[in-house]
């Protein structure tokens, strides 16, 4: 049996993770007037400051040795450091543009796309119920492409670059302390060479002490969310983890309605109830499925 202590704590970690990411709708618009790139640069210097102090904190620097002889592992971290960019990058500009719901929708369908790279990718066999699931979202996407006018670019951009990061993530299985300084590394460069050719139209420090703070503030709402959240995973079933993802789009969602009064016809509200029944549908088969993982015949087995 689980140690129960341990695992409400593992809970409380991973409310506390997704919470606040979930409120990051609140924080990017504090940083106006920098612009989206400026934040997303800032966003990469000051995790990386952020991190290395927890590993000094930690003292933790042993696994540096053995994954600079593992180039493969190397490769994959650049790749995810290359799509989580996009993915900040466009969620920053989809908040402080007047797009949170439209944000919140990408992570809504990420499961539903986790589910699809399982397909195409890793030759996954899906059950029935994930693919009514699949059902749903596609088309959820198809009534609100009709709704915008457009595809729902936004949504669709974070959604398949959280999917393409967490599955470069899973291959390199690297500690998520640990990836989050490689990845913070490899664009540490890139990130340092946009904000010297800023100059004047730089906001760091020409905007007050406050504005700067809050910059430099990026990195550690960046790195302590993920910091929670490894703690979580490591207490509590990937079944619970996989439940409380959904905390962090909610609370986008509503930040985008209730917060920055973003518009929300009835052809958006259908759509949305449309994705909402594909994650209910999706939800229902992972407990399922689970259940099934502990049922009296496994237990009977490990008895015998």
């Amino acid at each position: 049996m689980e140690d129960m202590p341990d695992l409400r704590r593992g809970v409380l970690f991973g409310v506390a993770a997704y919470v606040i990411w979930g409120l990051f709708p609140l924080y990017w618009p504090l940083l106006k007037p920098a612009g989206a790139v400026e934040i997303l640069a800032h966003r990469m210097v000051w995790s990386l400051v952020a991190v290395v102090v927890v590993l000094a904190v930690w003292r933790h620097w042993g696994w540096i040795r053995p994954l600079l002889r593992q180039p493969r592992k190397i490769g994959l971290l650049a790749l995810a450091a290359a799509v989580i960019t996009v993915n900040w990058g466009v969620y920053i500009y989809a908040v402080n543009t007047g797009h949170v719901v439209e944000s919140a929708l990408g992570y809504f369908i990420g499961p539903l796309v986790n589910v699809l790279f399982g397909v195409v990718l890793l030759k996954e066999r899906l059950r029935r119920t994930q693919w009514v699931a699949v059902g749903f979202g596609t088309l959820a996407v198809v009534v609100l492409t009709v709704d915008y006018g457009r595809p729902p670019w936004i949504a669709l951009v974070l959604a398949f670059s959280f999917g393409l990061y967490g599955l470069f993530k899973k291959q390199a299985n690297v500690g998520a302390t640990e990836s989050l300084t490689v990845e913070n590394l490899v664009l540490l460069v890139p990130a340092l060479i946009y904000l010297g050719t800023l100059g004047e139209a730089s906001t760091f420090g020409r905007e007050g002490v406050a504005h700067a703070l809050l910059l430099v503030g990026a990195g550690v709402v960046t790195a302590v969310p993920l910091l929670l959240f490894t703690a979580a995973a490591i207490r509590v079933p990937l079944s619970t983890v996989g439940l409380l993802q959904y905390i962090a789009p909610v609370l986008q969602f509503l930040c985008g309605v209730l917060v920055a009064h973003e518009v929300m016809p009835a052809s958006r509200w259908i759509g949305f109830s449309i994705v909402w029944l594909a994650l209910a549908v999706f939800a229902y088969d992972s407990i399922r499925a689970n259940q099934r993982a502990r049922s009296p015949r496994t237990l009977d087995h490990v008895v015998t």
